[in-house]
């Protein structure tokens, strides 16, 4: 299916409508930057324990609404919520984020950077922070630093760190950014079974290729407003890495 030029709300058969129990619900949401909407009047609902693929060209308003969502861009106009709260700040713990750079600390081994970021929620225990560097592939007992990491590695640590606290919901920027084929398929994986153990997940890529079959819907943005939300990859993002699998 091609990307819709209809609004969120069309009555097309393949445009998917909201469920009444979700994870982030959004009312009339926009985000003004000086005369520039990037996020225009939105007003949907987000499932639990779905994988949604953000699609759109540069510009469309795809890391704005992730931003959003999170709380890092409070809405100009409208309102959001996450896991039934208004109050995105005390839903913080039950959130995993990943923005386009890595935000790793360069110098610190693997370990030393999950055990940083585990503090700061308040974990002194090193069993969760082995539990995430195992889940996304990594030796636990790797000591070199940070800075000598492949950038597949680094974007395996950094969902690590995403996990680190298990939250209930992953918003994600770009996660296969200069990431070869075989590591991307690979964090596909995880984020796939993340999903399968309850998790509600959002990723944000222009590599929506490597989810066809495993995410739940594909949400496409242009020009701030969600166009089109379906089950099928649209036509227009067909072409690029393979596939990463079904469903695991």
């Amino acid at each position: 299916m091609s990307f819709s030029s209809s609004p969120a709300n069309s009555t097309n058969a393949n445009l998917i409508q909201p469920t009444a129990s979700s994870a982030v619900s959004l009312s009339h949401v926009s985000k003004i930057f000086g005369r520039f909407a990037a996020l225009r009047d939105l007003s949907t609902e987000f499932a639990a324990g779905k994988l949604y693929a953000i699609l759109g060209d540069n510009g469309a308003g795809k890391t704005t609404l992730l931003r959003a969502m999170v709380g890092l861009a409070p809405p100009t106009r409208g309102s959001i919520t996450v896991l039934g709260t208004p109050d995105l700040r005390a839903a913080t713990a039950e959130i995993g984020y990943i923005a386009h750079p890595s935000l790793l600390y360069e110098d610190m081994s693997g370990m030393e950077n999950l055990r940083y970021f585990a503090a700061l929620y308040g974990i002194r225990d090193d069993r969760p922070c082995q539990h995430a560097i195992h889940a996304v592939g990594l030796d636990p007992a790797l000591t070199r630093r940070v800075g000598q990491y492949s950038q597949g590695m680094r974007q395996r640590l950094s969902l690590a760190r995403a996990l680190v606290h298990d939250p209930k919901i992953l918003f994600l920027d770009e996660p296969f950014s200069n990431v070869d084929v075989v590591s991307a398929r690979e964090m596909v994986h995880v984020l796939a079974h993340m999903r399968d153990l309850g998790k509600t997940v959002f990723i944000v890529t222009h590599q929506a290729a490597l989810l066809q079959g495993v995410a739940d819907e594909f949400v496409c943005m242009a020009a701030g407003q969600i166009s089109a939300r379906t089950r099928d990859l649209p036509v227009a993002q067909e072409r690029g890495a393979p596939p990463a699998s079904t469903r695991v």
